[in-house]
């Protein structure tokens, strides 16, 4: 069941924020979302929180001076998807621009899985490319690598962690860890990606080696070049854009608006057809992170890493096109996955269940977690799509919905039914696991359970939060532009609007994504809805973002629709 809402902004914090020179709809937009004076909507780099309260992170930055001023070598352990990517990237620029000797190194996920496993660390030893590293540094990862930090201090490579994921009861034996949801942390935001996180040690690092006289005979390095990277890995992360994060992708998506972005970024924007001088966080959410993903998602990341570091256009624009091309193959894996995930589910009653658990022979490994998202969006439920791992193991990612703690439901699980999960690990959306391949019964029971049993049932009832019917004024490319010049995300979502509408056309295009040409009272507009691919009847109830849709030298207003529902139904 789903049902609609709309927010309320607050008359008078609507009232204030166009006194101080919003437009009417911008300010009825934040106002709804909290923003109740205009400085709250100011997102200048001087509003950054201090690093201060970071517990962990002037410790690793007196370590990486060290290693630094030592000329020791480094090694970045990172992370196979976006947030990874960009805080692999920001971590070897960064600390190349202090005069670092540092590589990186990327767990190919079918091999080694994820984290600084005990594989990794005999990897980083012995790797054919650079020498046995003095100092590891994890980046998005490292919290729950109590096997993999042991051998490395072993081996006498001791490790640095920077993550955001939360810990478990017990913690690697670490040189330090810098992670804003460790404990003891009074850090206020806790909602820093990992590539936050590995901005947050460079701006103390620099500091570290500022004091000590370091760029005394030399320049002081520009962490700000770095920005476009950490707000794309933000934004990518479908982390919580509290207004610090807001901050850090507010003047990344300035850098790239300016055309001052790393050349691998560009590139990937160029390869998506997106003018960067309109750069918003849409683009970098479903037009560069998928792109980029899609190198740890078909392959190996170290091909989106290179290209994110790279300093020339031609080749960043060579590997862009690489990682179009994968991105393309992973489309084509997704769609045959999600139609054999439909035939499965046609056989259960979803509407009963308060969880979906789907595995597949043919699933791939790489893709799970976009299919368990898709399905989590479409029946509401937490969702765990399983592939296989060898013959005795099935992997599996998980997404969940609002009121449901994944990682603690899987958490029970593995307390109630001790034999069936290896291993798991996440936070409250998303989560990813490996179960014993004949305990998928067992655990598809169980986590039923545990789901209903950690849950209250209205959170199985979808509300779909709204801006209500925008009014004709609002429908202008004017204020579409205006709304993306503002950073929406997770915590802060774009406008969605709603109404209802007359169906005059509609088509399938490439037997996945509907197109319309809708009108109401305000006039007749062109809709998508991607991923939808069953047309509607002709009186229809939807909710949408404007958009704007530029084709062949024309502009015009497009709304992307979200859902929609026949007009008897939701009036019902």
């Amino acid at each position: 069941m789903t049902t609609f809402a709309q927010r309320q902004p607050s008359a008078g914090s609507t009232q204030t924020l166009i006194n101080s020179g919003l437009s009417p709809l911008i300010a009825r937009l934040l106002a709804s979302r909290g923003i109740d004076k205009i400085e709250d909507s100011y997102l200048e780099i001087g509003t950054l929180l201090s690093p201060e309260g970071l517990l962990g992170i002037d410790s690793a930055a007196e370590h990486l001076a060290d290693a630094i001023m030592a000329n020791k070598h480094m090694v970045i352990i990172a992370d196979y998807d976006c947030d990874g990517a960009t805080a692999c990237a920001v971590g070897l620029k960064g600390l190349r621009s202090f005069g670092a000797h540092v590589d990186f190194l990327v767990p190919n996920r079918f091999e080694y899985g994820y984290g600084l496993s005990p594989e990794i660390v005999q990897l980083a030893a012995n790797h054919p490319d650079f020498s046995k590293p003095d100092l590891l540094i994890t980046v998005d990862n490292g919290m729950a690598s109590i096997a993999g930090v042991a051998l490395a201090n072993q081996l006498g490579m001791p490790v640095i962690i920077t993550d955001h994921h939360l810990p478990a009861d017990e913690t690697p034996d670490a040189l330090a860890i810098v992670n804003p949801n460790q404990h003891g942390c009074t850090f206020s935001s806790k909602n820093l990606a990992g590539v936050g996180v590995m901005f947050y040690v460079l701006i103390n690092t620099r500091a570290v080696l500022k004091t000590r006289g370091y760029f005394d005979d030399k320049p002081i390095p520009n962490l700000s070049e770095l920005l476009d990277l950490v707000a794309l890995g933000t934004v990518a992360d479908v982390v919580k854009l509290d207004h610090n994060n807001r901050v850090l992708v507010a003047n990344g998506l300035k850098r790239m608006r300016a055309g001052k972005m790393s050349a691998g970024i560009g590139a990937l924007l160029k390869i998506a057809g997106r003018d960067y001088t309109k750069t918003s966080t849409f683009d970098l959410g479903f037009a560069v992170g998928p792109r980029l993903n899609a190198a740890g998602r078909i392959d190996d990341m170290s091909l989106g890493i290179r290209c994110l570091i790279s300093d020339n256009h031609d080749e960043a624009m060579r590997l862009a096109q690489q990682l179009d091309e994968m991105n393309r193959e992973r489309k084509a894996i997704e769609q045959q996955m999600r139609e054999d995930a439909e035939v499965n589910l046609s056989a259960l009653s979803v509407k009963v269940q308060h969880s979906i658990c789907l595995t597949h022979e043919d699933f791939h490994q790489g893709v799970i977690g976009i299919v368990a998202g898709r399905l989590k969006e479409k029946y509401h439920r937490p969702t765990i799509v399983f592939a296989p791992d060898g013959k005795e193991f099935l992997k599996g990612s998980g997404r969940s919905i609002n009121g449901i703690h994944l990682r603690d439901v899987l958490d029970r699980v593995d307390k109630n039914a001790p034999d069936t999960i290896v291993k798991f690990g996440g936070h409250a959306m998303a989560a990813g696991l490996t179960i014993v391949r004949e305990s998928f019964e067992t655990f598809k029971q169980t986590f039923e359970q545990a789901v209903l049993a950690m849950s209250e049932p209205e959170v199985f009832t979808k509300q779909i939060m709204t801006d209500g019917e925008p009014q004709q004024d609002d429908l202008t490319i004017v204020n579409v532009d205006a709304i993306n010049q503002q950073v929406w995300g997770q915590g802060f979502p774009a406008p969605l609007f709603e109404g209802q509408f007359t169906v005059l056309e509609q088509r399938i295009l490439k037997d996945a994504h509907l197109k319309l040409k809708l009108q109401n009272a305000h006039g007749i507009f062109n809709a998508i809805w991607f991923f939808h691919a069953q047309e509607l009847p002709r009186q229809i109830h939807c909710a949408y973002q404007l958009q704007r849709n530029d084709w062949n030298g024309n502009t015009e207003l497009q709304f992307l629709i979200e859902h929609a529902y026949p007009l008897e139904e939701h009036l019902t």
